[in-house]
């Protein structure tokens, strides 16, 4: 098995980061635009496509700032994590998101991730 490789995104987002927060966080709000359905219980979320169900461990969260996950099946030390940053000067709202995916998915891994925000923009009105 390869080394996954750590890659980043931004994307400019209108709302306010408590607003925004409520879509990383919570089942509901990722219900919205990140997965078919979430249910969690405690800090296991249970992420559904298509029918097929991921599991993911949420490791660590601050509020209105970020939350990291591992996927379950994961047998790395690999994440993804769901930023929220507010330049100073501007009050511009970025969302960062950090993942990691194999070299040859990275690209994959980056449109995909690009079309999951462009569905969180639609919900907040923000497109």
């Amino acid at each position: 098995m390869s080394d996954k490789i750590k890659f980043e995104l931004e994307f400019v987002i209108q709302s306010s980061p408590q607003m925004l927060y409520q879509y990383l966080a919570t089942p509901s709000g990722l219900s919205e635009w990140f997965a078919d359905n979430v249910n969690s219980r405690g800090e296991k979320f249970a992420f559904i496509w298509d029918g097929a169900e991921e599991e993911a461990k949420l490791l660590k969260r601050k509020t209105d700032e970020f939350v990291r996950f591992a996927w379950e099946e994961a047998e790395d030390d690999s994440f993804f994590e769901m930023k929220i940053i507010v330049d100073e000067i501007t009050k511009d709202v970025s969302l960062f998101i950090t993942d990691f995916a194999e070299d040859d998915e990275i690209d994959e891994s980056k449109m995909l991730w690009t079309n999951q925000v462009s569905d969180l923009k639609q919900v907040l009105g923000s497109s």
